[in-house]
């Protein structure tokens, strides 16, 4: 399933054609575990797909010099793609032999890799299913704590699991844009805790309107273009916002 995002301004997420549509086309794989006898709680899923964007991000070998780094700069300089995918016993197993990084939450594990060309997929990777990523919680999740990061989702729109764990990657990865370096290490340091959780509507007007980073999706699937289905609240970017 693959999912780009729009915001103002120019950048990867915008869906307006732009010289980034010239450029070669990248996507960010994410692999999510969901074994038939214990698949992972849907909340806790969108929450480990968020940090392990921010994990990828991060890395040394995404940065300057690394490994991924070229990869990782030719992603970003295109459109911001990224594709969900699951795997369970085998596949998994595979998955984990590929070069990447596996991020574990409470119930979920998700695998993320380096950016690979559109139609230049890994075969154990493109032989995965993008269906069946369908999930749920157990019971309902708490409040979140507002003194760390929340990714709040739309709540008009009916999205699938994968849908959601893309867009809340999405909305990691505005917030990490916007961050001072201090900033950014300041989370890394701390583990990226974050939370992910769907706004009530009258919430969600005021973040919609608060300045915050809100992702704006291209509609490439599921959703209408420029729907909004993420804002990213993080503490250091509330300052000279409302909401």
């Amino acid at each position: 399933m693959s999912h780009d995002a729009t915001s103002p301004a120019d950048s990867p997420f915008r869906s307006e054609r732009s010289a980034r549509d010239a450029a070669p086309q990248f996507v960010l794989p994410l692999v999510v575990r969901i074994e038939r006898s214990a698949p992972p709680a849907r909340t806790d899923a969108l929450e480990t797909a968020a940090r392990s964007v921010l994990t990828l991000l991060s890395d040394e070998r995404a940065l300057g010099d690394g490994e991924w780094a070229s990869a990782v700069r030719d992603w970003q300089d295109a459109r911001i793609r990224k594709v969900v995918r699951r795997a369970r016993g085998s596949e998994w197993r595979r998955a984990e032999t590929l070069p990447g990084i596996t991020v574990t939450g409470k119930s979920a594990h998700v695998r993320v890799f380096p950016p690979v060309p559109l139609d230049g997929w890994p075969k154990d990777l493109a032989k995965l299913q993008v269906s069946g990523t369908e999930l749920d919680d157990p019971e309902p999740p708490v409040d979140p704590d507002r003194a760390q990061p929340v990714l709040w989702m739309s709540p008009d729109l009916d999205m699938s699991a994968g849908k959601a764990m893309a867009q809340a990657g999405h909305g990691a990865q505005l917030a990490w844009w916007e961050l001072s370096d201090e900033e950014r290490a300041a989370w890394r340091d701390a583990g990226f805790p974050l939370s992910v959780r769907t706004a009530d509507r009258a919430h969600w007007r005021a973040l919609t309107d608060s300045g915050l980073p809100v992702v704006r999706d291209a509609g490439f699937t599921e959703i209408a273009p420029g729907s909004c289905t993420v804002v990213a609240d993080h503490p250091a970017l509330r300052q000279g916002a409302s909401g």
